[in-house]
């Protein structure tokens, strides 16, 4: 608990404002400007081994944007007669992120006849690719596709916008102009195709 608390103290957002090569050891020199004030870390880590990890800042999606995302599945559940399970499932496959692992997607083949879609434990997007085992039977491959829960906002808002335009299309009212505009504005996003 200490060490996930003390990780969580270094960690801010910063902006890389300078690179150089010491000249004594030829390594290079970064200089990041924080947004927060990590000098207390700084002394406890000073002259220490650390593994530094740089990636460029998102804004973690919010709490709002999964909401909506809930909602626009219900609706669409209720009238398409499905249940939330599947259209939520459906949805990730079709506007998601995908599972990868050192570079690679991540495929799980399961039994042709399973509907994918109606699994509570993982989201799946079904391929067109088939393997049949030593005794005949025929498996279909599906990508393991993220939980929305690990989305950023870029990646909530392509999740949104598709099921925005999966709503419409069933005649589904979603939010109105204004809340949109309000949402695109907090998540800095565009949710709908300008006209």
């Amino acid at each position: 608990m200490m060490a996930e608390q003390r990780k969580k103290r270094m960690e801010t957002k910063a902006r890389i404002s300078n690179i150089s090569i010491d000249f004594e050891s030829g390594k290079q020199v970064i200089s990041l400007v924080c947004e927060k004030d990590i000098r207390g870390e700084y002394d406890r880590l000073k002259d220490k081994e650390c593994r530094l990890k740089v990636v460029q800042y998102r804004e973690g999606r919010s709490l709002d944007a999964n909401a909506y995302f809930h909602v626009l599945v219900g609706k669409i559940a209720e009238v398409t007669d499905n249940s939330k399970v599947y259209i939520k499932n459906k949805l990730i496959a079709e506007y998601g992120q995908h599972e990868i692992i050192n570079g690679s997607l991540i495929s799980l083949p399961l039994d042709n006849d399973i509907e994918v879609y109606d699994l509570e434990f993982c989201h799946l997007q079904p391929t067109a690719s088939t393997t049949t085992n030593k005794a005949g039977k025929l498996f279909r491959i599906n990508l393991v596709m993220r939980g929305s829960h690990t989305y950023d906002t870029k990646e909530m808002s392509e999740l949104i916008k598709g099921t925005v335009a999966e709503a419409k299309e069933l005649g589904i009212e979603t939010a109105t102009p204004q809340e949109i505009k309000e949402m695109e504005e907090r998540w800095r996003v565009k949710l709908e195709k300008a006209n």
